[in-house]
């Protein structure tokens, strides 16, 4: 409130000084770089284990590329293939970045030969190589040349994605603008809340540069902050604007309008925000270096549209006036005039205030039934089969791994590191430890053999594995390695042996993330769910609502899972969405959908309310302040919601299927939550325990004129 009354009292000093710091915040971002994370930060359990002993003993494989040539139809043609190869392997011994061209492989059947191409230390361009291979394709067309490896494939999928989120932050402007457009019917009124969240997004990744070096970021927080951040940002925009409004139409000057809108939608915007925060600090939870990163920028960019809302925002409004209803588009204007009366909302609640029971019941019905198929999902780490298939990278490497499971499928790596006296005794181990898993069924030797360190300490050797990536056989695989293969092949080494041993490997470490996920999601959803209670219990006084409050996020988490579950990996509307299902939900994402989704919920809960509260405060019974505040919201939650969903599901229009997750997931949870859960099963809950919601604070009635317990029409008259 203080801050909101020196801002209006001031306002060419707070727009200004809310300028200077936004343009100081940029300028950080230029002076200083942004630190990256590293594959090291990555590292868990026992796979990470494995990758520090192979990148310190210089074990490390350079970089490589591959050319598969198979036939173009039929059968591959020997003669062919030979002379392919002999130009493939000349063109790239002259191409930049290349270090070795290997022996040429060809698979058990003859159907395919592999060129391996070994780069330069530090190589992320393989232009000069695509063309040179290119070229050579070009005079071989009796077969099919193709290049994938490690560089050129990220390089396509960093491409994808910067072309991905490119799209979606030039169409979610324009639509939120459209969306502010119809909540407002005034082109200044609509901008105020894209510039407020603008603004806060363009701060938050300056000053997300030098909190880099404390907690480096990760490629993807960026994105993450334009999505929390406009989404944060119109909604408090929003809660401020709206009730400075109404404030206005009820006759009250500007400066008055504005102090009342901090006292009340101000006081709602700072518990909101405390809850986004709290909500978005159960990533720390997991200590990974991604949710690491995700959390501060997500935790900063909430505070920096907090700080904008109860600072400039006031300013803006005190400066601007009535013009801030300028310039009108009068169908929108009359538009939002008329539904601003409450027509919509008070057609809905009518029958859930008169009906509560039947509404609850309903309305849980829908969610339970929702929330029932997230019994059965399954997480796993990313893998090709998630990519796009219009990557031609993507295409290629699944057809390597096809021909040659032993070096480009599903493998692990096994590790061990002791005396370099040793090394025979534990080069002999490894070798009949390789030919023990052979011969259960589950591995595929590869064709480099045990390699050893130039220091004679560290060994290892590579498995493949006959299986896809997501196969429920590749864990029970790596289990018998680690538990059983591995443990028999050192102890043999006898008691004086003082080894090391490690199973690592792509493998190895989507299972290691899986499990260490699986141990701790638990404690985040207490965490979170802890956190937002004590929030509530705090603001309302109320241990009920605190309570009916952490019930409905869980609602909301399970309705957003099964829809996840059954979209993604029963395959529910891959047709319209334009993916193929893989079978599982990226692991990933619930935990992100759960944090996103339970702090933005809380936005409107909060604000929705602190206006019933308000009411019970002047003196209405519980059941006339539910329906009262809710219909007095409802235009502001269904803005606000409608933003959400919108941006979300841009994000469910790219190609990207981690993206796809995310847009879908978080659109049809806000969706659902601003729906049934916050207009329906909300206020029927409230209205069925009426005064006993707020035990135990008791409202006091104001003595004096006795409020008429009236309900208003609903037929979206002016009532």
């Amino acid at each position: 409130m203080r801050a909101a009354r020196w801002s209006a009292e001031h306002p060419w000093r707070a727009i200004l000084a809310w300028i200077a710091f936004v343009a100081f915040a940029v300028g950080l971002a230029v002076a200083m770089p942004t630190k990256a994370t590293t594959d090291a930060d990555f590292r868990v359990g026992e796979s990470g284990r494995a990758d520090a002993m192979i990148t310190e003993s210089g074990l490390v494989q350079p970089d490589s590329e591959n050319v598969l040539i198979t036939a173009r139809g039929g059968d591959l043609d020997e003669e062919a293939a030979q002379s392919a190869v002999a130009d493939v392997a000349a063109a790239a011994r002259d191409a930049e970045h290349v270090a070795e061209v290997a022996e040429p492989q060809w698979n058990a059947d003859r159907s395919a030969v592999l060129v391996p191409i070994e780069l330069t230390p530090d190589t992320d361009d393989v232009t000069d190589l695509q063309d040179a291979v290119s070229a050579v394709g070009e005079r071989h067309g009796e077969v099919d040349i193709r290049q994938a490896g490690d560089v050129s494939l990220d390089v396509a999928i960093d491409d994808r994605v910067g072309d991905d989120l490119a799209a979606a932050e030039t169409t979610s402007l324009p639509v939120t603008l459209i969306l502010m457009l119809l909540a407002f019917g005034a082109l200044i009124a609509a901008g105020i809340p894209v510039l407020l969240a603008a603004s806060s997004v363009a701060a938050t990744i300056g000053l997300m540069a030098p909190l880099s070096h404390l907690v480096p970021s990760d490629d993807t927080v960026a994105s993450m902050i334009v999505l929390i951040g406009m989404a944060v940002g119109v909604d408090y925009s929003l809660f401020y604007l709206k009730r400075e409004r109404e404030e206005r139409a009820k006759g009250r000057g500007t400066l008055d309008a504005v102090e009342i809108a901090a006292q009340t939608s101000g006081h709602s915007i700072l518990v909101s925000g405390g809850a986004v925060i709290a909500a978005m600090a159960g990533l720390f939870v997991i200590d990974d270096a991604t949710f690491n990163s995700l959390a501060v920028g997500s935790i900063l960019v909430v505070a920096v549209a907090v700080l904008g809302s109860i600072t400039v925002l006031p300013a803006l409004l005190v400066k601007l006036g009535r013009w801030s209803d300028r310039p009108r588009v009068p169908l929108l204007w009359r538009l939002n005039r008329r539904i601003g009366r409450g027509g919509i909302s008070r057609r809905l609640l009518g029958p859930v205030v008169r009906h509560p029971v039947v509404a609850l019941v309903l309305a849980s019905t829908v969610i339970l039934g929702l929330a029932v198929p997230a019994l059965g999902m399954k997480t796993h780490s990313g893998t090709l089969d998630t990519l796009p298939s219009s990557i031609p990278q993507v295409q290629t490497v699944k057809d390597i791994s096809t021909s040659f499971p032993a070096d480009e499928g599903a493998s692990a790596t096994v590790v061990v590191r002791g005396d370099a006296r040793e090394q025979a005794d534990v080069r002999s181990a490894l070798e009949r430890m390789s030919d023990d898993a052979v011969d259960t069924g589950h591995f595929v030797a590869s064709s480099n053999g045990v390699q050893t360190s130039e220091d004679g300490t560290t060994s290892m050797v590579v498995l493949g594995m006959p299986y896809d990536e997501t196969d429920e056989r590749v864990d029970a695989a790596l289990h018998e390695l680690r538990d059983d293969l591995v443990p028999a092949a050192v102890g043999e080494l006898g008691p004086g042996h003082d080894v090391e041993h490690a199973v690592g490997g792509g493998a190895a470490e989507s299972l290691d993330f899986a499990e260490k996920q699986g141990n701790r999601l638990g404690l985040v959803i207490g965490f979170v769910l802890l956190l937002t209670m004590l929030i509530m219990v705090t603001t309302f006084r109320s241990v009920v609502l605190a309570g009916i409050s952490t019930v409905l996020n869980l609602a909301s988490v399970g309705a957003a899972f099964g829809v996840l579950t059954l979209v993604f990996q029963h395959g529910w509307f891959s047709g319209s969405l334009d993916f193929s299902s893989p079978g599982f939900v990226i692991d990933w994402i619930p935990l992100f959908v759960l944090v996103v989704l339970v702090g933005l919920s809380m936005d409107y809960h909060v604000f929705v309310l602190s206006r019933v509260r308000e009411h019970v405060e002047l003196g209405m019974p519980t059941r006339l302040a539910v329906q009262r505040g809710i219909v007095d919201t409802a235009g502001v939650v269904t803005s606000a919601a409608a933003v959400m969903v919108s941006v979300f599901a841009i994000f469910a229009t790219l190609s990207m299927l981690e993206m796809k997750m995310m847009g879908v997931g978080l659109s049809a949870a806000i969706l659902l939550d601003a729906t049934l859960i916050r207009l329906v099963i909300l206020p029927a809950t409230l209205v069925l325990l009426g005064d006993r919601v707020w035990w135990p604070w008791r409202p006091v009635r104001p003595r004096g004129e006795p409020v008429v317990e009236r309900e208003p029409a609903y037929a979206g008259s002016a009532g």
